[in-house]
C-alpha cells in the first residue's frame, strides 16, 4: 500500500487465519494390463462397477497370435481388491511399447482394412484422428480403445431417407426358387447391403440379409434364423428394402433444423453402435448407443447450442467409438452449411459395418511398467497418490511371459525407487506367483529369497502370499496378489480412525472377499518372514485372514521400519509442507516465523491429541534463521516429535500366590523377576 500524502482513512484487510490443510491419506495407483479403456491416461475408479465400466471385466490368459495375456485377472483385481476398502484408485493402463508396423503392437478395431492406435482421446485430437488426416485405411469408425475386444462392435450410419427404407430397389430374377430356400438372384445386388431387411411384392414376411454374393444374397426369415422363404416370390416381382436398424429411431434423416436456418437442407444422419459378437455385455447383438438427427455440417448446432456435427458428438459422447473418416460418397461432410450449399450429398445405402483388425498386443515388459508408473505417478505435484500396488510382478520379454527372480526384483526396486524419489507414498508389493502359489513346503524360503534382493526402504511394504478367490465373471476361482489387499486395509485404516495406526492385526487387519491363502504361515515361519521385513497374512481358524505385521522394507533399526510411523510422517509433511508454501515470498522475520509456528502447533496439538504422537516441538526462530540464513533468501523450521508406537509384542504374566498373602507384597518381586 503507497504511503498517505493528505489525510484520510484507507482499509485494508491482512489474513492471519492460515491453518494446515486437510490432505487425503487413502488414494490408490496402480499401472497394469486390461482389457478394454484408454492407454496411457490417468482415470480415477471409485467401484469396481466403475473398473468394468471402464477399463473391462477380467479375462483368463489367452492368444489372439501374440502369446497376449493382457487383461488377465491378476491385474483386473489388483485394481478390484482395493476398491472393496477404499473408493479412491488411481488406474493407468499401460501402453506395451511396441512400434507401430511391428508384430505385438497395440491396435483398435476399424470398420476399414487394417488397425490403428488411438490410445486415448487426447491422442486422437493430438495426433489428428479427429481430422481423418491420420486415419488412413481406418475406415469410417474405429473403436474408442485398444484391443480385440473392438472387433466385436459394430457401427452402422443412415444417411438418407433412401437408406433408411425404399420401397422398391430391385427385382427378382430368379425362377428355380422353392419354399425353404434361403438365397436367391436379384437383379441388382448393389441395391442392398448385409444386414438390410427386404419384402417380397407378393408376402408380408421380412427376412435380413447375411451375406451378398454378386446378385446372389442369402437370407433367413428376421424373427427366425433358421427358417427360409416362406412364400415363393413371383419373378420380376420388385422387393424392397429398409435399414436393419430403422425401427430404433423416430423418423428417417432428413433436414436439421439448424441447415434449415442456414438455407441447407439433408445434413442428417443417424448412428448406431451394436455389440455384434456379444463381447461386450454378453448378449450378441444388443445395442449400446443410438444417435439420432446427427449433421454433417462442422458449424452445426443443437437446441442447446451445443456443436451437432457427427463427428464432435461421437468424439465426446460415444463410450465405444471415433469416427476416423467420412465416406467418399457423402464428400461434402465435414464443410460448413455455406460450404455445402443448397443440400449436402448423401447415400443411398447404410453406411459403417464390423469393426475389425483390434490386437491386444503383447503384454507389458518391465520397461513399459516402470514406463507407465513414472511418467504418470512419478510426479508428486501433479499425481497425490499415497499408495502404489504393484500388482502381478512378471513381464515381456523375448516372445514369452517372463516371472523371473530377477524379473519380479527389477519391477519391485523400480516402484521402491519412484516412492523414494517422491517421499509422499508407500509401494506394496507382494511376491512372486511362483514364490507361494504351489510352492508347497517351500513357500516362506522363497518368499524370503526375494524379500532379500529388494531395496531397504520406509517406503515400501511387502506381504507374504496371493489371495484364492471367486471370479464371479466367469465363475471360478483364481490366484490374485495380497498387495490390493494390503493397501485396502491401509486405506481403511485411515478411513476408521488415521493413518497413523497400525492397520495390521483383528481390530484393523482383516482381509475381505477370499477364500483362501496361497500360503499360510506358521509361528516359525510367521517369526522367519517378520526379520526379513515381510508381513505375514495369516489365517486364524474362527477369526479370519488378517495383515499380522506392520513393518516397511527399512533394514536398519528405526522407528520408521513400521508402517504407521511412515505414514505418520508422510501425512504430516504433506500437510505441512502445503500450508508453507504460503509462506513464500513473504519476509522471513519475527512475525512470519510467529504466523507460520501459529499455523503448525494446532495441527500438531491435534494429531497428539488423535494418538499420533506423543509429544512435539517447532523452533522457528533467530536461532534457526540466522542473519546469513536470511540473506540466503531461505527459511527454516525444525519440527521435533515424539511419535507413537504400535505394540507388536505382548506378555502375559500369571502369579499364582498363597492365601493370605497381600497382592502388594508379590507385586516388585514378580516385576524384577520378569524384567518388569
Amino acid at each position: 500500500m503507497a504511503f498517505q500524502v493528505s489525510p484520510g482513512v484507507q482499509v485494508r484487510e491482512i489474513d492471519v487465519t492460515n491453518v494446515v490443510p486437510a490432505i487425503s491419506s487413502s488414494i490408490g495407483a496402480f499401472a497394469g494390463e486390461f482389457s478394454w479403456g484408454p492407454v496411457d491416461e490417468v482415470r480415477t475408479i471409485t467401484s469396481e462397477k466403475e473398473l468394468v465400466g471402464v477399463f473391462g471385466e477380467p479375462k483368463d490368459a489367452g492368444s489372439d497370435g501374440y502369446n497376449t495375456v493382457l487383461g488377465k485377472k491378476e491385474h483386473f483385481y489388483s485394481a478390484a481388491n482395493f476398491l472393496k476398502y477404499g473408493n479412491n484408485l488411481k488406474i493407468v493402463r499401460g501402453h506395451n511399447g511396441i512400434a507401430a508396423g511391428q508384430t505385438g503392437q497395440m491396435l483398435n478395431a476399424t470398420t476399414g482394412s487394417a488397425g490403428i492406435l488411438i490410445k486415448n482421446p487426447t491422442h486422437y485430437y493430438e495426433s489428428n484422428y479427429h481430422s481423418g488426416s491420420a486415419a488412413g485405411s481406418a475406415g469410417l469408425f474405429s473403436a474408442r480403445c485398444v484391443g480385440s475386444l473392438g472387433n466385436s462392435l459394430k457401427v452402422s450410419m443412415c444417411t438418407s431417407a433412401n437408406a433408411f427404407q425404399q420401397a422398391s430397389v430391385t427385382t427378382v430374377s430368379d425362377s428355380s426358387i422353392s419354399v425353404g430356400h434361403t438365397q436367391i438372384t436379384v437383379a441388382d445386388g448393389t441395391k442392398f447391403v448385409v444386414g438390410d431387411l427386404i419384402q417380397f411384392a407378393n408376402s408380408a414376411d421380412v427376412y435380413k440379409i447375411s451375406a451378398i454374393s454378386s446378385n446372389d444374397i442369402t437370407f433367413h426369415l428376421n424373427t427366425d434364423s433358421s427358417q427360409g422363404l416362406q412364400v415363393v416370390p413371383t419373378n420380376g416381382s420388385n422387393i424392397a428394402r429398409g435399414w436393419e436398424f430403422a425401427s430404433n429411431f423416430t423418423k428417417a434423416p432428413g433436414s436439421s433444423p439448424d441447415a434449415l436456418a442456414n438455407s441447407s437442407s439433408l445434413d442428417e444422419v443417424h448412428v448406431i453402435v451394436i455389440d455384434e459378437d456379444g463381447k461386450i455385455t454378453g448378449i450378441p447383438g444388443e445395442i449400446l448407443e443410438v444417435f439420432e438427427g446427427l449433421s454433417q455440417a462442422s458449424d452445426a448446432k443443437d437446441s442447446e447450442g451445443n456443436s451437432n456435427y457427427y463427428v464432435d458428438k461421437i468424439r465426446y459422447n460415444s463410450n465405444y467409438i471415433f469416427w476416423t473418416n467420412h465416406d467418399s460418397a457423402t464428400d461434402e461432410a465435414g464443410k460448413t452449411f455455406a460450404g455445402a450449399g443448397a443440400a449436402f450429398d448423401q447415400h443411398t445405402l447404410p453406411l459403417g459395418g464390423s469393426l475389425s483388425h483390434g490386437v491386444d498386443g503383447y503384454p507389458l515388459s518391465s520397461g513399459a511398467k516402470n514406463t507407465a508408473n513414472t511418467t504418470f505417478f512419478g510426479d508428486a505435484e501433479t499425481q497425490d497418490v499415497d499408495f502404489i500396488i504393484a500388482g502381478p510382478l512378471d513381464g515381456y520379454a523375448s516372445g514369452s511371459v517372463v516371472s523371473t527372480l530377477a524379473e519380479a526384483t527389477t519391477q519391485a526396486n523400480n516402484l521402491i525407487a519412484l516412492c523414494e524419489a517422491r517421499k509422499d507414498c508407500m509401494a506394496i508389493i507382494s511376491p512372486r506367483k511362483a514364490d507361494c502359489v504351489n510352492n508347497s513346503g517351500s513357500e516362506s524360503t522363497s518368499v524370503i529369497a526375494f524379500a532379500e534382493t529388494l531395496t531397504s526402504s520406509s517406503y515400501a511394504v511387502m506381504d507374504s502370499a496371493w489371495c484364492y478367490q471367486y471370479d464371479k465373471y466367469t465363475d471360478n476361482f483364481c490366484y490374485t496378489p495380497a498387495c490390493s489387499h494390503t493397501a485396502g486395509v491401509m486405506a481403511r485404516t485411515d478411513a476408521d480412525r488415521d493413518a497413523w495406526f497400525s492397520p495390521a492385526g483383528f481390530s484393523r487387519g482383516q482381509i475381505l472377499g477370499i477364500t483362501k491363502l496361497s500360503f499360510n504361515p506358521n509361528q516359525a515361519e510367521r517369526d522367519a518372514l517378520y526379520k526379513k521385513r515381510v508381513n505375514p497374512l495369516v489365517t486364524f481358524p474362527g477369526q479370519g485372514t488378517v495383515l499380522f505385521g506392520d513393518k516397511t522394507l527399512l533394514s536398519s533399526a528405526s522407528a520408521f521400519d513400521r508402517i504407521n510411523v511412515r505414514r505418520l510422517f508422510i501425512v504430516m509433511e504433506k500437510a505441512i509442507a502445503t500450508a508453507a508454501k504460503f509462506q513464500l515470498f513473504e519476509f522471513n522475520d519475527a512475525f512470519t516465523r510467529a504466523q507460520f509456528r501459529a499455523t503448525i502447533e494446532p495441527f500438531l496439538r491435534q494429531v497428539k491429541g488423535r494418538r499420533g504422537i506423543v509429544d512435539f516441538q517447532v523452533v522457528c526462530d533467530d536461532t534457526n534463521n540466522s542473519q546469513a540464513i536470511v540473506d540466503a533468501n531461505q527459511f527454516q523450521a525444525s519440527i521435533f516429535v515424539k511419535p507413537n508406537r504400535s505394540i507388536n509384542f505382548i506378555t502375559l504374566n500369571f502369579v499364582a500366590a498363597r492365601s493370605g498373602v497381600e497382592f502388594e507384597e508379590v507385586y516388585g518381586a514378580t516385576n524384577t523377576q520378569y524384567g518388569n
